[in-house]
């Protein structure tokens, strides 16, 4: 009887162990959609289409890698991500890595292209290639903030190119007027 009942609770146990939340990847069911969402997000700079992004973007969300700050609401992201692609061939994505939890997904990625026009430290026809951590939060399965972490080096050769701001001293400063 023992041995029965042994047997038993070895059996449920494996059951009710292979009957978690998890999925075959060894995500939550909340991690998988989040990462999902976020390789659709993804998918959508390569297709340059964003006609479904609201299925994976809450309509009020926020991107803090705006390229003049932070990018408030679907409709201005889908907008400004428009302009950006509009300025690029090719351009493919390759996950390295990537992690999700029931709250943020993050992608590792190489992205690849061609420039179409000039601008932002590059010409036309120039090829770029860099690297960037994607984070994006989740809430209710859509992403609510993302942010880009990208490799000081693509930051350098960006900004390379761009106006410098003329700084003033204190002795400019102090002039008088005659």
């Amino acid at each position: 009887m023992k041995n029965y009942l042994s047997m038993l609770v070895v059996a449920c146990s494996c059951y009710l162990i292979s009957c978690s939340n998890k999925s075959e990847s060894g995500h939550s069911a909340a991690a998988q959609k989040n990462l999902d969402a976020m390789r659709a997000i993804t998918k959508s700079f390569e297709t340059k289409d964003f006609s479904k992004l609201g299925d994976y973007i809450a309509s009020d969300a926020v991107d803090h890698a705006g390229p003049n700050g932070d990018i408030k609401g679907l409709d201005n992201m889908k907008s400004e991500f428009e302009k950006m692609v509009a300025d690029m061939n090719n351009q493919k994505t390759e996950i390295i890595k990537e992690l999700a939890d029931d709250d943020y997904a993050m992608s590792w990625a190489r992205f690849t292209g061609e420039y179409k026009t000039d601008g932002a430290g590059h010409k036309a026809g120039d090829k770029f290639d860099m690297k960037g951590l994607e984070v994006a939060k989740f809430k209710d399965g859509k992403a609510v903030e993302h942010w880009t972490l990208m490799e000081p080096a693509d930051v350098m050769k960006m900004m390379s190119s761009m106006p410098q701001p003329t700084m003033q001293g204190p002795a400019d400063s102090t002039k008088k007027k005659m």
